[in-house]
């Protein structure tokens, strides 16, 4: 029996799957610039970039609270719904956060969760929360340029911890990362132009 010759097989060209797997490596980066780039073309103003850097803050500190890194990204979504349902409920959205991150605190502090870490994440939030609060009392302008600054610089304590591995996962910080810079870097530039948008 003759045999046929077998029909040649497509082959990746060399380099293609450890390119592919790098690719995948960094998926966190992938969806952070995308976020940045939707909430870039939906219009960059105060509130919207407040909000963003004070839920950012918040994930980390209920991550810390419960003392299990998954419960950074549960804290996007969660820190979200706040939000929404404070506004539904007519409470401005930093109120509604306060509240959780209250709530979070207390979490920590009865589950006796290692002090260091959690108090870190609540001086954090502090910081991070007053400037995106105080953003929104000042003029637009001024506003969109400190929330843009603030998120900016949140940019440097998703650094470290992606560097030191703690808290929050490193795909969290990534993400982060990604997002933050961008959106603090465009909320920076529109207010340095003059085309910020009105305080919500």
């Amino acid at each position: 029996m003759v045999r046929r010759p077998s029909p040649p097989t497509a082959s990746l060209p060399p380099g293609a799957g450890a390119a592919s797997r790098r690719w995948w490596g960094h998926w966190p980066a992938v969806v952070g610039l995308v976020a940045a780039g939707i909430q870039v073309a939906g219009g960059v103003e105060p509130a919207a970039v407040s909000i963003t850097l004070a839920v950012a803050a918040s994930c980390y500190l209920a991550a810390a609270a419960l003392d299990r890194p998954w419960a950074a990204w549960a804290g996007i979504p969660a820190g979200s719904a706040v939000v929404v349902a404070g506004e539904v409920s007519g409470l401005p959205w930093w109120a509604g956060l306060s509240a959780y991150a209250l709530i979070l605190l207390l979490i920590g502090v009865v589950r006796d969760h290692t002090a260091r870490p959690l108090a870190e994440q609540c001086l954090a939030l502090l910081v991070y929360g007053g400037a995106a609060v105080v953003a929104i009392l000042v003029s637009p302008r001024g506003g969109l340029a400190l929330a843009g600054s603030a998120l900016a610089c949140h940019a440097l304590w998703d650094l470290r911890h992606l560097r030191r591995g703690d808290v929050v996962p490193r795909s969290l910080a990534e993400f982060c990362i990604v997002l933050d810079i961008p959106l603090g870097a465009a909320a920076i530039a529109l207010a340095c132009t003059g085309a910020a948008a009105p305080t919500a």
